[in-house]
């Protein structure tokens, strides 16, 4: 790819971004490689490429405190690169992954970045999941002029020539659901976050949200990441909503498990206290607990309970590889996508090494997803359908509001100052990453 302009300030906001964890479970650092192997993606050692493998990257924590949310999205995409290979491969050839373990620690992820690139020659990497791993690894990919596939959904304000998003920007997630909440369940809100990069622009967005459509926040309040002591906010959510009100919800780790037990506890029930979280989907809500959350909503561009063809053929695909107890999410559905648009670059360039002409293929490729039909934009975020979510007595979601047809994404927020009026095409090299809308 050609060198862009300046290295990224290396971002290190030392906590987890959007993705929720709320077990820890350790597996120690790992590389191993899938050529296809089914059933055994974890089995043999890093080698080199041949001519008819293509060689990529799968970057995620397989150990620290992200492992049981990023864990679930490496299965996705090997699930995919599985599907690819038995299908014939990419330009005849099989996918090979490397697979190396983030551990949940943002150096750690830019050095195995670094380690991709450099020594395992992949030609992209599919990886991240918090922003603080995204941030870290930016100047990596790009200094190298590299490729990295990010899955999750975040908070925007960025847009790089060397990323590809497949989550949901803030106009695709949390604008529709503070919508959808003053239109349903009210104009006062209590915002309670993590207190690290995500939350934070989240409710900077939402504050902005709220001012321009009429709405008010009663509180804020934010924990350290992990911190589990939620009886202050309780408190402040109480004395701030006496009569009710919405609860917006972007705490992340186990201070979510605190939180909604707490809630519960001391008599919040969702009838009058509705928690809109944009962090927790299916495997969280088991993790928790159905019964502490079963009437409360989380907005997403993906259920497991979305009724598609495509949809049904990729849950019964991955019980039958990992489990029929295992659900699938939005995060492992934008990883499971990312694979399968990257393929349909490489064969729209004829070429996996060259990674100009892969990134310029990409644009306006679409994709039959399991969310619906979804298009790479030149902003290098794609095109989706937003949905908010119930939980049910089954843990699942029960899908409550969708839009008519897919959201085109706005990496530059349109409420808040600093952005509004900015927009990214990376079609265009004067529009790249940032460029002011004609007024």
């Amino acid at each position: 790819m050609t060198r862009r302009l300046g290295r990224r300030k290396f971002l290190l906001y030392g906590s987890a971004t959007l993705g929720t964890s709320v077990l820890l479970k350790a597996c120690g650092n790992t590389t191993t490689t899938d050529a296809n192997v089914a059933g055994s993606p974890t089995a043999t050692t890093t080698s080199a490429a041949s001519g008819d493998t293509i060689k990529v990257g799968i970057l995620h924590s397989l150990s620290g405190t992200m492992a049981i949310s990023e864990k679930s999205v490496v299965d996705a995409e090997q699930l995919a690169i599985e599907e690819i290979n038995q299908a014939g491969g990419v330009l005849g050839k099989q996918i090979q992954a490397v697979v190396e373990d983030g551990a949940s620690d943002w150096p750690t992820f830019a050095e195995k970045a670094r380690k991709l690139i450099d020594q395992d020659r992949v030609v992209t990497i599919f990886g991240c999941w918090t922003s603080a791993s995204r941030k870290a690894v930016l100047p990596v990919f790009e200094d190298k002029q590299h490729m990295l596939w990010y899955p999750v959904q975040y908070e925007g304000q960025e847009c790089s020539n060397n990323i590809f998003y497949t989550g949901a920007a803030p106009n695709q997630q949390i604008e529709p659901s503070v919508d959808w909440l003053l239109e349903n369940k009210g104009r006062e809100f209590f915002l309670v976050g993590s207190d690290y990069v995500f939350p934070r622009t989240a409710n900077t967005i939402i504050k902005a949200q709220l001012e321009a459509k009429g709405g008010t926040v009663v509180g804020e309040d934010y924990l350290p990441l992990g911190n589990t002591e939620v009886t202050p906010i309780i408190t402040k959510i109480r004395q701030a909503l006496p009569n009710g009100g919405v609860i917006y919800n972007t705490l992340n780790g186990d201070s979510n498990v605190a939180f909604f037990k707490q809630m519960q506890g001391a008599g919040l029930g969702p009838d009058r206290y509705p928690v809109m979280s944009v962090s927790i989907a299916e495997e969280e809500v088991k993790a928790i607990g159905v019964e502490y959350l079963k009437g409360h909503y989380a907005a997403w561009n993906y259920f497991q309970t979305v009724d598609t063809p495509a949809n049904q053929k990729f849950v019964e695909a991955f019980k039958a590889k990992y489990g029929s107890n295992r659900v699938t999410n939005d995060p492992m559905e934008a990883a499971y996508i990312a694979v399968y648009l990257w393929k349909q670059a490489v064969e729209k360039a004829g070429t996996a090494d060259d990674l100009e002409k892969v990134r310029m293929a990409a644009y306006g490729l679409s994709f039959d997803a399991p969310e619906g039909r979804v298009t790479m934009n030149p902003n290098h975020h794609i095109s989706k359908v937003v949905r908010i979510g119930e939980v049910r007595d089954d843990g699942l979601f029960e899908i409550i509001s969708s839009t008519d047809g897919a959201v085109d994404p706005l990496p530059w927020n349109q409420f808040v100052a600093d952005t509004k009026g900015f927009a990214c095409d990376w079609s265009d090299r004067n529009k790249g990453g940032k460029f002011k809308l004609d007024a």
